[in-house]
């Protein structure tokens, strides 16, 4: 059995969804091979990719390519592009409608073996607060991001490409000016 097939296979938190205002079960979204270039850590899949089964099938996932200039056939090219959430399911809503965040348990499971599995890559992109705090130990994801330079080329701290950010874009102008050429120039570059 393949360790993507172990992840596909997991239901170690069937139980806390089935608790929650969604009281849905578990369903894996794994995409990645090893030898991927870009290696893409977000959060946790949404409803949309839920139910798609595919990850960023939802208008986040269409900012993300945006931001990195690559249309849907790089973006979800496996052998080019790994997209490993801190946590593989959806972890489902709470009594207001709100995201619930990734269970620890996912990333605490399955995060070592994937990142060995993987091997390295050349970028690394931390989409949102839950990956900025296990990869970097940031608390701050305006101050992490603001400080992208300090770790490029190889790893962009990003913001959450949710619609929810959308004021967090407007009051941060320098994301767009400074951040968002170099991460496209490096995308190109890697993915050449």
């Amino acid at each position: 059995m393949t360790l993507a097939t172990e992840i596909e296979a997991c239901r170690l938190c069937a139980e806390r969804f089935a608790a929650t205002a969604t009281a849905h079960v578990p369903r894996p979204v794994v995409w990645f091979r090893p030898g991927a270039r870009v290696l893409i850590v977000g959060q946790a899949p949404g409803a949309r990719v839920h139910a798609s089964g595919r990850p960023f099938t939802d208008p986040s996932g269409d900012r993300l390519r945006g931001w990195m200039g690559v249309g849907e056939d790089q973006f979800y090219d496996r052998d080019r592009i790994a997209i490993v959430p801190m946590a593989f399911c959806f972890p489902g809503y709470d009594a207001k409608g709100a995201d619930l965040p990734p269970p620890p348990l996912c990333a605490q499971t399955w995060r070592a073996r994937v990142m060995a599995e993987m091997g390295s890559h050349a970028l690394t992109l931390l989409v949102g607060g839950a990956a900025q705090r296990w990869h970097l130990g940031a608390r701050n994801v305006t101050e992490t991001v603001s400080q992208w330079r300090m770790r490029a080329p190889g790893v962009f701290p990003l913001p959450h490409p949710s619609w929810r950010n959308t004021g967090w874009l407007k009051r941060n102008p320098w994301f767009e000016a400074d951040l968002l050429p170099a991460l496209r120039a490096r995308v190109k570059e890697v993915l050449r």
